[in-house]
């Protein structure tokens, strides 16, 4: 079993309030059990952003890498998007 240890935190009169209803609806068993499940999501969420900032970090080394930016032409660039619009659309089908 965890080493389970009490915090003290300030929360609003509406947080009570969800926390209380969530728990009087049989949602949770008790607040703390509400709480900690926040908390795990917390920090699933938090991990996941420094997942997408590595990726983030990979993807503008290899940008760098590929050497200078050329201009783009616009009406090409929207043609072959059609085009590869077009090919999805058809094995989509």
């Amino acid at each position: 079993m965890p080493d389970i240890q009490k915090v003290s935190i300030a929360l609003t009169g509406e947080q009570v309030s969800a926390l209380k209803a969530a728990v009087d609806t049989g949602e949770y068993a008790t607040t703390s059990e509400a709480v900690r499940e926040a908390l795990r999501d917390w920090k699933w969420k938090r991990d996941l952003r420094g997942i997408d900032l590595d990726h983030l970090r990979e993807l503008w080394s290899a940008g760098k890498a590929s050497g200078s930016a050329v201009p783009l032409d616009l009406a090409e660039t929207r043609k072959e998007a059609r085009q590869r619009l077009k090919k999805a659309i058809k094995r989509a089908g």
